[in-house]
């Protein structure tokens, strides 16, 4: 594992730390997850988006910005279950929700409030991505023969 990927999870604990150790989310707060988790939103072509995130979280819509940044972060993951039990929120999210949860690769975030199990949930399917996605690795055309000599197999006899 390279260092940067070292880095990369020691952030991510840290948030995960962070956000299992506040009472409440804060703008300071969902800053940090922004700031190191996230990689998507940040992209110039995502400017609309990031404004519609920035105006979410100054009206303290922490739900909804939570889902939304799951929407531009992890396109391809889907909330697969969000429920209150016993005074905590769980969260699960999923890339295959249709399957059986036994055999699906979900993450699961816990809290006391609802958008911080979301986050915590958020941050563990991003730690996911990161290990089961290969690094970006520049590839080889392959080359192809110019020149291809057809020949018969079949026997005549």
């Amino acid at each position: 594992m390279s260092l940067f990927r070292d880095g990369e999870k020691a952030r991510r604990d840290q948030v995960v730390h962070a956000l299992g150790m506040a009472s409440g989310l804060t703008p300071s707060l969902f800053s940090k997850v922004l700031t190191d988790v996230c990689t998507r939103v940040s992209a110039p072509a995502r400017a609309r988006d990031a404004e519609r995130l920035a105006q979410l979280i100054v009206a303290e819509a922490w739900t909804e910005a939570a889902l939304f940044l799951i929407e531009l972060e992890l396109p391809l993951w889907q909330l697969r279950r969000l429920v209150c039990d016993g005074g905590e929120w769980a969260c699960s999210l999923s890339r295959h929700p249709s399957v059986p949860i036994e055999i699906d690769d979900a993450t699961d975030g816990r809290h006391r409030t609802r958008p911080i199990a979301i986050l915590i949930s958020f941050v563990e399917a991003k730690r996911l991505v990161s290990i089961t996605e290969p690094a970006w690795v520049p590839s080889v055309p392959r080359v192809r023969p110019t020149a291809v000599h057809p020949f018969c197999c079949d026997n005549f006899r």
